[in-house]
């Protein structure tokens, strides 16, 4: 396997300080996005704890019974399991750092994975991080956004246009730090050459469509099109902090 890899955060137009924090590890094969919240150092710690974590885990040999009880079934479950409690683990590290320290109560991140292993790519997230795939010239949207403006979009109650502008767009309901444990969405995908995924904060994909995203991961070299993704959603408003990675497959096998 062979992957082309860029990643890019910037803290926007309007915030002073950075809360994103971002993983690009070709070696193992391991792009992360989280997007801190909390206040002050809070969130840019939570973010940092997540990615850290996750990182730890998959470059490492701990294998739990749960693991165990999954490799029955396979190595793709195998990966599952493991992606799984990396995410989990950051969750409780996060929560345990924030009960035992005052000034870090309250804080929290999303978490967004893509991991490729044995050709094909895991996608575990929690919160509103999002995950594109763009193949053969279409974008799919791997994630589903863990945040209230996309539940009432789901009831009927929002269109996408009204969400994108509504004062609770913030808000999520789902992410790290916030409970002990935390459930965590995976999706699998089999590789193809060309593929492209693309992982990015809220600070992009609030302000920048996927049709934008779409075109712009298609036609430009990973670097390239990380660059202009976040001059994209800078010159629309810039109102959080922006992080972009994307991961070209050059070759699968």
């Amino acid at each position: 396997m062979r992957i082309t890899s860029c990643g890019i955060t910037d803290v926007g137009v309007k915030r002073t300080n950075n809360e994103d924090n971002y993983l690009i590890n070709d070696e193992l094969s391991l792009y992360v996005v989280c997007d801190g919240m909390g206040g002050h150092a809070g969130g840019e710690f939570a973010s940092a704890i997540a990615v850290n974590t996750v990182e730890e885990v998959l470059s490492g040999t701990v294998v739990t019974p749960e693991m165990e009880a999954a490799r029955a079934d396979g190595e793709v479950e195998f990966a599952r399991e493991k992606l799984r409690y990396a995410v989990r683990l950051a969750g409780k590290r996060i929560f345990e750092k924030a009960a035992a320290e005052p000034e870090y109560h309250g804080m929290g991140t999303t978490c967004l994975v893509l991991w490729f292993d044995r050709n094909n790519a895991y996608v575990a997230h929690v919160g509103d991080s999002r995950g594109y795939l763009v193949r053969e010239g279409r974008i799919e949207q791997l994630t589903e956004d863990h945040s209230l403006v996309n539940e009432r979009i789901r009831a009927g109650l929002l269109t996408p246009d009204q969400a994108r502008t509504h004062k609770l767009k913030n808000v999520i309901t789902r992410s790290l730090g916030y409970l002990e444990d935390v459930e965590v969405d995976i999706q699998l995908r089999a590789l193809r050459r060309g593929d492209r995924f693309l992982l990015c904060s809220d600070g992009l994909s609030n302000l920048v469509d996927p049709a934008d995203i779409g075109e712009t991961a298609r036609s430009l070299a990973p670097q390239e099109a990380c660059r202009r993704l976040i001059q994209l959603a800078c010159e629309r408003g810039g109102d959080d902090n922006i992080t972009a990675i994307i991961a070209r497959v050059d070759e699968v096998g």
